[in-house]
């Protein structure tokens, strides 16, 4: 008898206006029982065969630029961690990080 590999899905819903912008995304993971909303959402895939980098990139029309620039901020930092642990490129994740604190520093600037 052979094993069979789990499975899990993970699911996006997004509800559009009349001009397709999305109003509402909203999401859930079976494994956590995780069922949410949020504001934005990033999704990279590793197109194998392409050999490419595939994305799909949304966010509400209540999203706000302050928002969106920490969103962005924490993105880059968890990035960083991400590609170290599947890498063990440590200076490398470094200079992302300090990439990171250079974006932060910027933006706090403009205000």
């Amino acid at each position: 008898m052979s094993k069979k590999n789990k499975g899990s899905e993970i699911r996006f819903r997004v509800e559009l206006d009349v001009n397709n912008v999305p109003e509402r995304i909203e999401w859930q993971a079976e494994d956590g029982g995780m069922k949410s909303t949020c504001k934005a959402a990033l999704l990279s895939i590793w197109d194998e065969r392409e050999n490419n980098t595939l994305r799909i990139d949304l966010w509400t029309k209540k999203m706000t630029v302050e928002e969106m620039n920490r969103f962005f901020h924490q993105n880059i930092l968890t990035m960083a961690d991400t590609y170290e642990r599947a890498t063990g490129e440590t200076k490398m994740a470094e200079q992302m990080r300090d990439f990171g604190a250079y974006f932060s520093e910027k933006l706090l600037e403009g205000k």
